[in-house]
């Protein structure tokens, strides 16, 4: 794996970067995907179908194109932490985090000792390409990306510090549970919860991080990068397939 993640690079200068949302849990799809040729591609491994199995095939299916891929846990538990940086996997979406504590443990997680408690097997993994990157050890901690994904009401509140926390390099806004959390469950479009979306893009960026979020169609996505947010994904996988294979029918049953 390259020393540098051109990822990370982007987001610290405040790029406008569009991805796009892999859910379908596979390879093939996903490197169809990837030929559209998106800044950044998440394979969720939180609501998607997907094992640590299949996350591999996905990152050696996005290896040989330049969009950059985001791994999503599907929870902040340090060993799988380890499990998927140890695959190749160097930019990590962290769901549901609700503070600084909780933001610092996932630093350390993602982190050799002495800066972190990652455990040590870079000459057996497809990280270091299989011990040939001889100074991996050396660059691992510099080259992670860590996202953290804000999502509730506590998480809200605790905001300012989780998003100040040295090692977070993105704070991504998740407005599904964020609409649950804050009494409007199935409608993340309700006035309340988007002017909390809005409040969050400014807080964030105050900490002097990215802000990012998911959008699932073209207006939201663009009200989004008009708030300040940054690294924006701007569509779904499973929802292009489903609404392009209904229209499909649709024309011709309609």
């Amino acid at each position: 794996m390259a020393a540098d993640n051109s990822f990370k690079a982007a987001l610290g200068r405040g790029d406008t970067l569009y991805g796009l949302w892999l859910s379908l849990a596979d390879a093939y799809s996903a490197e169809v995907c990837a030929g559209a040729g998106f800044d950044w591609l998440v394979v969720d491994g939180e609501h998607a179908p997907n094992d640590l199995r299949s996350i591999l095939a996905q990152l050696q299916a996005l290896a040989a194109y330049p969009s950059a891929p985001v791994v999503r846990l599907p929870v902040g538990d340090p060993v799988l932490v380890k499990q998927v940086l140890d695959i190749g996997a160097r930019t990590l979406l962290i769901p549901m985090v609700e503070s600084a504590v909780q933001a610092r443990e996932m630093v350390a997680a993602t982190r050799y000792p002495p800066q972190g408690v990652r455990g040590v097997a870079s000459a057996l993994v497809r990280a270091s390409r299989f011990s040939r990157d001889a100074n991996y050890l050396q660059h691992a901690n510099d080259g992670i990306c860590l996202l953290v994904q804000v999502e509730s009401v506590k998480g809200l509140e605790a905001l300012d510090a989780l998003a100040a926390v040295e090692g977070v390099d993105g704070v991504f806004i998740g407005p599904a549970d964020l609409a649950a959390s804050l009494g409007h469950l199935g409608n993340p479009g309700h006035p309340d919860v988007q002017a909390a979306i809005r409040d969050a893009a400014s807080r964030i960026r105050d900490a002097g991080k990215a802000a990012g979020i998911l959008a699932t169609d073209e207006e939201t996505a663009r009200r989004y990068l008009g708030w300040g947010y940054t690294f924006v994904a701007v569509g779904v996988d499973v929802l292009l397939l489903t609404r392009a294979s209904t229209q499909l029918l649709g024309r011709f049953r309609g």
